[in-house]
């Protein structure tokens, strides 16, 4: 199945999905809806018994989920219970909830919403934009963080082509990249912030500054990719280590001259909404 993977967010809770363009609908984890269900402490356990349980009433039960990969807190990818809106709605019948009908509205408009999106890509950018404003993000913060996912896709669409292996070893080169152009990984990167929770994204949480170079290391090692026509696992490692170096050089020239450091651990996780469209004026 050709897919996309997606957190779809409802009631300021997310749930892991999985866009399958040949049947042109979404997959979401099971789990994650039940917890939002329920507010069980332990949503796997709860699914286990309704899943045993709707096994014995319905032995259609088996087409109503499939498992696929899915990331979990830890960053891994494991196979998990999903189901695609039609399926969610029969599990959903099972579940007592207060929350069950505006989940089932919640459904509809995403699947709507998606179709829109294929149909004009420019509308998910829009939608894109309007969450980040919710939160509180200036617009020059928007406007950086969605050109860096850009320049990012371009990225790992290229490493595909080029025959890395998806997830781990794109893992390991973002790595190199970000080691390179900051002096630290993502991971320490965000211990360096202070982000506790696996759930948070890194690049939510950089000033504008931060974003600049981020993008720098990637389009740089994108283009050297195309340059050396670079193939397999290693020659891309090489072309994340020289990418990075040309972000991480330019990074060490800025902060010479204007003696302020690039790297902030500044967040957005407790910065009031009022002050985040403020938060990149650098400390020294």
């Amino acid at each position: 199945m050709t897919k996309e993977t997606a957190i779809k967010i409802f009631e300021q809770k997310k749930v892991r999905s999985v866009w399958s363009e040949k049947e042109e609908k979404w997959y979401f984890s099971i789990v994650d809806v039940v917890e939002i269900l329920t507010d069980s402490p332990n949503a796997r356990k709860y699914w286990s018994v309704l899943k045993t349980r709707l096994k014995k009433e319905d032995s259609k039960l088996t087409t109503i989920c499939s498992q696929l990969k899915m990331q979990s807190v830890d960053g891994k990818f494991y196979k998990t219970d999903c189901a695609d809106t039609q399926g969610l709605l029969r599990i959903i019948q099972s579940i007592p909830s207060p929350k069950a009908e505006p989940f089932k509205r919640w459904l509809a408009k995403v699947g709507y919403e998606r179709l829109e999106e294929i149909q004009n890509p420019e509308i998910a950018s829009q939608r894109m934009r309007e969450i980040y404003r919710q939160k509180g993000y200036s617009e020059n913060w928007i406007e950086k963080r969605v050109r860096g996912i850009a320049v990012r896709d371009e990225l790992t669409e290229e490493w595909k082509q080029r025959g890395v292996k998806e997830q781990r070893e794109y893992s390991i080169l973002t790595a190199e990249i970000s080691r390179a152009t900051f002096g630290m990984t993502p991971s320490e990167y965000k211990d360096f912030k202070s982000l506790t929770n696996p759930k948070e994204n890194l690049r939510d949480h950089m000033t504008d500054l931060e974003l600049i170079f981020t993008m720098l290391g990637e389009a740089s090692t994108t283009e050297i990719a195309k340059t050396k026509d670079t193939q397999g696992f290693d020659e891309n490692e090489d072309a994340a280590k020289e990418g990075g170096k040309i972000s991480g050089d330019a990074r060490v020239a800025l902060e010479k001259k204007t003696e302020v450091k690039v790297s902030t651990k500044d967040n957005y996780k407790e910065i009031p909404e009022k002050k985040k469209k403020s938060l990149s004026k650098r400390k020294k």
